[in-house]
């Protein structure tokens, strides 16, 4: 089980209203969230969905993360396989 690009997109326009196609989220995937314009309550967001749909907590240091790359690496490590 991982969250992928598109999951990530869906999120960010969901929590954070901030709307990027999954295709341009992967190219930009190494640009800060803040060039993304995604704030830090937009990212506590991210992660309060992540948490609901997956009934896990997430690694605390998710809603630190920088980058989309940085937080699909951190989340996707935490998930349980197959969950």
């Amino acid at each position: 089980m991982s969250i992928t690009s598109e999951e990530l997109s869906d999120l960010m326009k969901k929590a954070a209203g901030v709307t990027i196609s999954p295709v341009d989220l992967e190219q930009q995937c190494d640009s800060g969230f803040d060039a993304l314009g995604v704030d830090s309550l937009g990212l506590l967001g991210i992660v309060g969905e992540l948490e609901n749909r997956y009934g896990t907590p997430m690694p605390v240091d998710a809603e630190r993360c920088k980058t989309p790359r940085q937080f699909l690496d951190l989340v996707n490590s935490a998930l349980p396989a197959g969950a």
